[in-house]
């Protein structure tokens, strides 16, 4: 064992512990300047490291630890077998063998912007003397980042606007002015700025590319029907893509709904020049899937709504002439290229929609290729919505917030039960006394007798709250998630809520089953809904009043926001509680719950969820499959950096769209690789 004693220029003092001495001896003489590193710990009151890394400094021949004499110390993360000090000593050789680097950032704009060529920038980075070295060369960094991203953008847009498109001017008399004529309301102010950008696009040769932005409940949805009638009436037709069957048949029956005698076209007592409305779904029955093919491909129908139906080799139009995307961020490229791919030798136009409000910074990294709509304004008639987190561990919150679902059916509403999972039919309700199993956030109300059914069996299956369980694999203290078959038995058990007409929806029901759940609830023949996400967007169930969400933890901010504009969409004020799990909740998530109950602004939660989120899922990796491919751009704190990369880069793009006088900047952007390319052509 060898006890190595050190001093630093202070006076204090620190030893160093060696368990295998041999090697060390020779190196750690007296007199000997060292720079160590270790975990500190404290033997007998003296301060200690045990067999740290350490540098031997300005000793004859030492090639170890140069790097320490001068400037900051760089901190990196830790990799396996692999200390800092020898992590230093690499990049010391990196650096003195380093060749000529190709510099994406060209010459005029590392001018304009006062920014150090990219070998001086990583010197900077990982040799700062300074502080503001290494600020310098971070912002170099980053700049290049947003500024290869900006250019891809530019490429993108200038490659789609190279297909031109078949103009569709508005037509005066014809199903625009016909629908607009019979609406039950009036498009607000920002509606109906939004349509003059929309149709001015329609009517130029080059194809559209616009991103509509919205709050939910804003009208996107009627200024698309607008927008797929003037394309109509202008000789072409139009695909709705939804991401859901609910959704797809939800927008079906709406737009039917709206027009009326005008979806009618050709058939008795429709009205002159009317269209129709096909309806296409992976669980359609064979005859409607072959009933509503004709209609697509002979022209008969001049909107064709759909989910990735439509987008199979055997779909064809007759005239595809605008492609509408709903929700965007639930398709990946290859579905929106499939389906514009149909329109034949001319590009469609393409409207591309989204309830979750876009940061400018977001907007301007991942859309920058399109052109950005936002509707603010709410149309008249829509209530407020008040929410609350409820903590599922206060048994008496729990118990009024059941309560407070029959009060609000036997005032006239309805309510959304939304559950994470789906579960199994056969999932116990709740464990007995002796169990560790799952439970609800249904705890016991003394002054309720139990259930029949649960005094008939001995056991009341409301017993106890949710509690820690065994996960799926065993670990203890995992947090079970609530199933929609769970609930909706136990909901059909207690004695508050079992007397409602409850239903049931969730993924792995049949289109049919989910279409008849969905009308049945939308007739106002069920009271509560039990389900799971599936109708976080475009239901439209104006008695809809009120939503409990169950272990509302789980959920992110855009979600949540999301799913409660369900509610509130008839004239009535709007009630979402958000239950939590019991204990041990994640004190970060119940922050994030109070940011959304304190508001309904969607455009400031957007910011919320952004700054709480990685870039990775901000930008969609999840869709493609792969990463961001951002390290150091940050979208929450840089805007003013994304902003100037994103004039440059364009200008660049725009002076020499090849990028012959830029060799360097086409390299680095063909060595992005095909998925990261995907991700980012979000048009």
């Amino acid at each position: 064992m060898l006890v190595v004693d050190v001093e630093d220029d202070a006076g204090g003092t620190l030893q160093l512990t060696f368990f295998k001495p041999f090697g060390h001896e020779e190196r750690l003489r007296p007199g000997t300047r060292v720079v160590c590193s270790g975990q500190i710990g404290d033997w007998r009151g003296t301060l200690q490291l045990t067999h740290p890394d350490y540098a031997v400094l300005g000793s004859q021949g030492a090639t170890s630890g140069q790097w320490l004499l001068g400037g900051l110390v760089p901190v990196y993360t830790a990799t396996k077998g692999l200390s800092p000090i020898v992590h230093g000593d690499c990049l010391d050789l990196v650096f003195h063998s380093l060749p000529p680097i190709p510099d994406p950032l060209p010459v005029s704009v590392r001018e304009e912007h006062g920014l150090p060529g990219l070998r001086e920038a990583y010197h900077l980075v990982h040799r700062p003397a300074t502080q503001e070295d290494q600020r310098r060369g971070r912002w170099r960094l980053k700049f290049q980042e947003a500024f290869v991203v900006q250019a891809r953008l530019a490429q993108a847009r200038r490659s789609t606007d190279a297909v031109p498109a078949v103009p569709r001017p508005v037509r005066t008399g014809g199903l625009v002015q016909g629908l607009r004529e019979q609406l039950p309301f009036e498009l607000t102010t920002g509606q109906r700025a939004v349509l003059e950008e929309i149709t001015g696009d329609l009517a130029r040769p080059v194809p559209m590319h616009r991103l509509l932005q919205g709050e939910v409940g804003s009208g996107k949805t009627v200024l698309a029907l607008l927008a797929m009638l003037a394309v109509v009436d202008a000789g072409g037709q139009a695909a709705l893509l939804a991401p859901t069957e609910v959704l797809a048949a939800q927008h079906h029956r709406s737009i039917t709904a709206l027009l009326g005698p005008l979806a009618e076209g050709g058939l008795l007592g429709g009205a002159d020049g009317g269209t129709r409305v096909a309806l296409l779904t992976g669980g359609q029955s064979a005859a409607d899937r072959r009933s509503n093919l004709l209609l697509a491909a002979s022209g008969e129908a001049g909107i064709v709504v759909g989910t990735h139906a439509l987008i199979q080799e055997h779909v064809s139009f007759a005239e595809l002439g605008l492609v509408v995307v709903d929700e965007q961020h639930r398709f990946g490229v290859e579905q929106r290229d499939a389906l514009r791919a149909k329109a034949g030798s001319a590009s469609p136009h393409v409207l591309v929609m989204t309830a979750t409000p876009i940061p400018r910074t977001v907007a301007m990294t991942v859309y920058g290729d399109m052109a950005i709509s936002t509707l603010r304004e709410l149309p008249a008639g829509r209530a407020p919505i008040s929410s609350f987190v409820v903590e599922g561990q206060r048994e008496g919150w729990v118990r009024r917030t059941w309560r407070r679902v029959a009060e609000e059916v036997e005032g006239g509403g309805q309510v959304y039960v939304v559950c994470p999972r789906i579960g199994e039919p056969d999932d116990p309700d709740l464990p007995s006394a002796h169990d560790d199993g799952p439970g609800l956030p249904i705890p016991p109300d003394p002054q309720e007798a139990p259930p029949p059914a649960a005094a008939e069996d001995g056991f009341d299956p409301l017993e106890l709250p949710l509690g820690p369980v065994d996960g799926p694999a065993g670990e203890r203290g995992r947090q079970q998630l609530h199933g929609v078959h769970q609930v909706a038995r136990s909901l059909r058990s207690l004695v508050a809520t079992r007397d409602l007409v409850l239903g049931e929806l969730h993924g792995r029901m049949t289109a049919e089953e989910k279409e008849a759940v969905m009308r049945a609830f939308g007739a106002g023949e069920i009271d509560v809904l039990v389900s799971t996400t599936v109708i976080e967007v475009g239901v439209d169930v104006p008695r809809a009043t009120m939503m409990v969400v169950l272990d509302a933890d789980r959920f992110g901010i855009s979600q949540l926001h999301q799913l409660r504009g369900r509610v509130g969409r008839g004239g009535k004020p709007g009630l979402c509680l958000l239950v939590t799990q019991g204990e041990g909740v994640d004190p970060g998530a119940v922050q994030r719950l109070g940011h959304v109950a304190a508001t309904t602004d969607g455009f400031e939660l957007a910011r919320l969820d952004l700054e709480t989120r990685r870039e990775g899922d901000v930008l969609g990796a999840s869709q493609s499959g792969g990463r961001s491919g951002l390290r150091f751009l940050r979208l929450a704190r840089d805007e003013t950096l994304i902003v100037a990369a994103h004039d440059a880069a364009w200008a660049t793009v725009e002076h020499d769209p090849d990028l012959e006088r830029h060799p360097e900047l086409e390299a680095e952007l063909r060595r992005i690789d095909a998925t990261s390319a995907a991700f980012l052509e979000r048009g």
